[in-house]
């Protein structure tokens, strides 16, 4: 079986004031080549703008992938890694009611189809490249640029 190409992901999300409007971006680096996806919401929070960033990422990948998807957000990070697997026993709820951003949760779970990820999480606002790039682009976006 042929080694699944390996696609590095950056994403990142915006919301001023919180909640408020909101922008999201990704970035796709694949060897030299590279896109970008950006996006807007009127209404929204930071934590939405992230998931949304990374289930649009995910969605644009045209067949599976290995990924490396990092984040400067521990809240997608780790509800990823360590939250999910119990959210889906629960059927989707946690132990203290209602799962917050549940429309977005879901659909990350399904974006990950078959693609295997590396869930790498960088310090925000730390002198990151690519980190720093989709903060600007989502803070555009935000503003409506």
């Amino acid at each position: 079986m042929p080694e699944l190409p390996l696609v590095d992901i950056y994403t990142d999300g915006s919301c001023e004031p919180n909640p408020g409007p909101g922008g999201w971006a990704a970035l796709l680096r694949f060897g030299e080549r590279e896109k970008t996806l950006t996006g807007r919401a009127a209404d929204t929070t930071n934590n939405r703008m992230e998931l949304t960033a990374a289930v649009e990422a995910l969605r644009a990948l045209k067949q599976p992938c290995r990924v490396r998807l990092h984040t400067d957000s521990e809240y997608l990070r780790r509800g990823i890694t360590e939250w999910l697997p119990g959210w889906r026993k629960r059927d989707w709820k946690r132990k203290g009611g209602v799962l917050a951003n549940l429309d977005l949760w879901q659909a990350l779970d399904a974006a990950l189809g078959e693609h295997k990820i590396e869930w790498k999480w960088v310090k925000g606002h730390a002198g990151h490249k690519h980190n720093e790039r989709v903060d600007k682009l989502a803070w555009q976006a935000m503003k409506g640029g």
